[in-house]
């Protein structure tokens, strides 16, 4: 996490490099579990994921709800980093935004988690809610104008209708095992490229 307020310990004195990795590798814990298990987990999965006690993620995150904000904001920088990466190395613009909206789909399962954790704040929500949008959308933004730049795939698609796309078929999918989103989203992905 980049965030000023991510970046200093107590009293504004900036944290320890290896705080500051050990957070990072807590989070990291913390989605890889989420994605698996959903939001509900249990603690001693995410804490034996990072090699740490219990404990540590209490210090850190004291409730849950800490947790998984912490998580959100996490991938969704983690998200907004990949775009420009993904275009860098990847063989194509095209292979750069599939491999982003994966990124995306293991996002949006810990969002929807997310959603039913804060019910009871909803202006908590709705500004995590603006602050990914705001994040993120210039990130598909640039993938989807790649792409289409590149004539891999049509140029009349949105970035927030693609994205919009995305989130709605991976609503329910993790209550579901009939259901499996991740082959829905490649369809929609194929779905972009240009007719030969």
């Amino acid at each position: 996490m980049k965030d000023a307020d991510q970046a200093a310990g107590p009293a504004g004195r900036p944290r320890r490099a290896d705080a500051r990795r050990n957070e990072e590798a807590l989070l990291e814990a913390a989605a890889a579990v989420f994605v698996e298990s959903g939001v509900e987990a249990p603690v001693r999965d995410i804490a034996a994921r990072a090699g740490v006690g219990t404990a540590t993620i209490y210090r850190h995150f004291p409730t849950r709800a800490d947790l998984i904000i912490a998580v959100y904001r996490h991938q969704v920088e983690a998200c907004v980093q990949a775009g420009p990466d993904l275009l860098a190395t990847g063989p194509t613009p095209y292979a750069a935004l599939g491999k982003w909206i994966s990124l995306f789909v293991d996002f949006l399962v810990t969002k929807h988690g997310l959603a039913a954790v804060l019910r009871s704040d909803d202006a908590g929500f709705d500004a995590l809610h603006a602050y990914f949008l705001d994040r993120l959308v210039p990130v598909c933004t640039h993938l989807l104008d790649a792409a289409a730049g590149s004539g891999e795939i049509r140029s009349d698609l949105q970035p927030y209708e693609l994205m919009r796309g995305v989130g709605n078929l991976c609503i329910g999918a993790e209550n579901d095992s009939r259901y499996d989103a991740r082959r829905l989203v490649e369809v929609l992905v194929a779905g972009l490229r240009r007719p030969d």
